[in-house]
């Protein structure tokens, strides 16, 4: 009888804690659930990308439910499910990232093209403003569209500088200081725009042929790493396959377990060591 009266105080203080925590966590999360949307929404505006708030509140939504389901459908398992909901929570982000460093990939390589028209046009003799206006006609997006942005903050009162400063700040590239460098001593100080302009150009170009033969060399590199790092698992699927209690006395046995662990730190650091051998930055 006294258990029942303490296991029934027990439920009655989790039905009351739960009560009280469940309000403040569904709070936070809505709180957690708006500030993804409005950060997502900003990061597509950014990039040039139009999409209603309700489907991205959807996506936000519906992307964990759908994992969930799908991962308890597999599982059989509530907590498992559960996890794989709230990792995917991030997934939509993870798609946002990677289309801003492919839209960034793009604009860094039609950097040398987008440069060599506004020398052609400062050549030809028009002012630098409307040589941007001739690139952003001329050179597809992303390129066009992002200083296509500094003109239209540049007619709105916003001094060039800060213009650029903004470009700088959305692009995060090396390559585009140097442009943005060049053309504000240029005209602080009137030097000759167009020449440093054209050799910037080049200069960008052969830089990009030397990446991409440095990308070639070490392709070999990367390969043998990959490989290296496939060939345990697909060793022990291999044997495995042909009997399953062939490593039990490496899990039953204090030594085999120290092998294991020994083996697997070793297999982490070659990977890094083979990963870091083979990244050379210019």
């Amino acid at each position: 009888m006294q258990l029942l009266i303490i296991l029934g105080l027990i439920a009655a203080a989790m039905v009351l804690i739960g009560s009280q925590l469940l309000p403040a966590f569904l709070q936070r999360a809505s709180i957690l659930h708006t500030q993804k949307v409005a950060e997502a929404e900003k990061q597509l505006d950014k990039m040039f990308i139009e999409v209603n708030r309700q489907k991205l509140v959807l996506w936000y939504t519906v992307t964990p439910l759908v994992i969930g389901m799908l991962a308890f459908f597999f599982l059989r398992n509530l907590g498992l499910s559960l996890l794989a909901g709230l990792v995917s929570f991030i997934i939509p982000s993870i798609i946002i990232k990677n289309l801003k460093n492919q839209r960034r990939l793009r604009f860094q390589n039609q950097l040398p093209d987008g440069i060599m028209v506004l020398s052609s046009s400062l050549k030809g003799g028009l002012s630098l403003m409307q040589a941007l206006e001739v690139v952003v006609e001329e050179v597809p997006a992303p390129f066009s569209q992002e200083f296509g942005l500094v003109l239209r903050e540049n007619k709105i009162g916003v001094p060039l500088e800060e213009s650029l400063k903004h470009l700088h700040d959305r692009m995060h590239l090396e390559e585009l200081d140097l442009i943005i460098n060049s053309i504000l001593v240029s005209k602080e100080t009137g030097g000759d725009l167009t020449k440093v302009l054209a050799h910037l150009s080049i200069t960008l170009r052969d830089n990009r042929k030397l990446k991409e033969s440095i990308k070639t060399l070490t392709l070999q590199g990367k390969l043998q790493g990959i490989i290296m790092s496939a060939l345990p698992f697909i060793f022990v699927a291999w044997v495995l396959s042909f009997n399953r209690n062939h490593f039990d006395i490496m899990f039953n046995s204090e030594l085999g377990r120290t092998l294991l662990i020994t083996a697997v730190c070793l297999q982490a650091v070659g990977i890094f060591l083979i990963y870091k051998f083979s990244k050379i930055d210019v």
